[in-house]
C-alpha cells in the first residue's frame, strides 16, 4: 500500500506479471524518442540485409518468483533500424522458433512517428518472423547479402536466447565471415550462446558496452523490475573475459573489430548512427 501510494509499486497485468511501476516509466520512458534523422549516402553494394534476432518471450521470473513483463525493448530495436534502413540496409526478423516477436509496450513511444512508423511498416514481419533454424540451415550456400546480425536490447534478450544454440551458431558464422555484429543494453546476454556446447567464448578479450549490473541491483526500489535479477549479465560476460566499457547506462557506445554495442536505451540513437556510419564505410 505504501509503495502504492508512492507509486512506486510495479503494476500487475492480466497474466499475472509485472510492468514497470508509475514513477519507473516517468523516469525510463518518454512519448517521444531522441531519433535524430540523418542524411545518409545508401548502400549500394551485395551485402544489404541484416538479421535482427529478437525474442519472442514475455516474462522473466525474478529471485523472489515475481515475472516481470520483458520482451524486446522498442527503442532499442527501432531506432538503431531506422537509423539503418536510411543507410539503405533492409531487414530479415527472426525469433528463435518463428513465434512472434514480443515487445516492451510500455516503453513505446507512442508519440513518435518515425517509431511508429517503422513498427507498423514491420508488424507483418514482428508477427511471422524467421524460425532462426531456417537461417542456420541458410548458411550453408552462403547467405553472402547479410551484413550485419543485430540483437536489440530489453531484458527478454536474456530469456532463451542465451542458452540457444542456433544463436550461438549464427554469431559464430557471422563472425567467421567479417559480418559485423550489433547489440545493446541486455542484447549482449546474446553473446553467451556462443559458449554453448564447452566452446570458447567468442568476444573475451573485447570491449563492449552493457547495460550495467549496479542499475539492474538499484532499479526494483523505484518499481521498475518487480525484484532483484535472476543472474546478473555483466558479471557473466565479464567472468568470460568481456571487457565492458561503461559504468552507466548511458549513451556509451563502442566498436571493437566488427562489435558495435551500447550500453542502455539512451544509446540507441547513438547506437544506430554509429552502426551505419561503420557499415557504410567498411563494407565493400
Amino acid at each position: 500500500m505504501f509503495k502504492s501510494l508512492l507509486g512506486i509499486a510495479p503494476k500487475q497485468e492480466p497474466d499475472g506479471s509485472y510492468s514497470p511501476s508509475w514513477v519507473a516509466l516517468r523516469l525510463s520512458t518518454s512519448e517521444v524518442s531522441d531519433f535524430e534523422e540523418v542524411s545518409y549516402a545508401a548502400y549500394r553494394g551485395a551485402r544489404s540485409r541484416i538479421l535482427v534476432i529478437f525474442t519472442e518471450r514475455k516474462n522473466m521470473r525474478m529471485q523472489n518468483g515475481k515475472e516481470f513483463s520483458t520482451g524486446n525493448h522498442p527503442v532499442e530495436a527501432l531506432l538503431p533500424m531506422l537509423h539503418l534502413k536510411s543507410a539503405g540496409f533492409d531487414f530479415e526478423i527472426a525469433t528463435p522458433t518463428g513465434k512472434p516477436v514480443v515487445f516492451e509496450m510500455w516503453a513505446m513511444p507512442r508519440k513518435d512517428d518515425a517509431v511508429r512508423g517503422i513498427y507498423d511498416e514491420l508488424r507483418a514481419s514482428f508477427e511471422r518472423p524467421t524460425p532462426l533454424q531456417e537461417i542456420v540451415d541458410a548458411t550453408a550456400s552462403g547467405l553472402e547479402s547479410y551484413a550485419a546480425v543485430f540483437v536489440p536490447g530489453g531484458h527478454g534478450a536474456m530469456l532463451g536466447i542465451p542458452e540457444d544454440p542456433n544463436v550461438g551458431t549464427i554469431l559464430r558464422w557471422a563472425h567467421e565471415r567479417d559480418l559485423f555484429t550489433i547489440s545493446l543494453c541486455h542484447g549482449p546476454g546474446s553473446f553467451l550462446a556462443t559458449t554453448v556446447g564447452g566452446q570458447e567464448f567468442l568476444y573475451s578479450g573485447y570491449n563492449m558496452a552493457v547495460f550495467p549490473d549496479s542499475v539492474d541491483k538499484m532499479t526494483p526500489m523505484i518499481g521498475y523490475l518487480p525484484g532483484p535479477m535472476p543472474w546478473r549479465l555483466q558479471e557473466r560476460l565479464e567472468t568470460l573475459g568481456a571487457k565492458v566499457v561503461n559504468t552507466k547506462a548511458d549513451k556509451t557506445c563502442c566498436v571493437d573489430r566488427r562489435l558495435i554495442t551500447g550500453a542502455s536505451p539512451q544509446a540507441a540513437n547513438e547506437l544506430g548512427k554509429l552502426a551505419a556510419a561503420t557499415l557504410l564505410e567498411r563494407l565493400p
